[in-house]
């Protein structure tokens, strides 16, 4: 069953679709940092990233420095919900640098 999910590579790429399983969105050279399930909030100009890939875990933003995000997405800022009780949710686009491709 397709859903809407997302994985970041090592380079710091932020890529999502529907797929069945997380692994169906990484490219040949792909080292995978984590990964989960988006949403987006077109009233809050967002996208609410949460859960976790149950092959490649949560993501590990703090590998990162900047976020690689499709143009697409220019304008909307990305969080990052834990829902765990222990972490406050993340606003990924305040702490990282975004630079957007084609």
């Amino acid at each position: 069953m397709n859903l809407p999910k997302f994985i970041i590579t090592m380079d710091g790429v932020f890529r999502l679709g529907m797929v069945d399983q997380h692994r169906h969105l990484l490219k040949s050279g792909d080292q995978c940092i984590g990964g989960g399930y988006y949403a987006f909030d077109f009233v809050s100009n967002r996208i609410i990233l949460d859960r976790e890939s149950y092959d490649f875990g949560r993501p590990k933003w703090h590998l990162l420095d900047t976020l690689k995000v499709p143009s697409t997405y220019r304008g909307l800022r990305i969080f990052y919900k834990y829902d765990d009780g222990f972490h406050d949710d993340l606003n990924v686009s305040e702490l990282l640098k975004i630079e957007y491709y084609d």
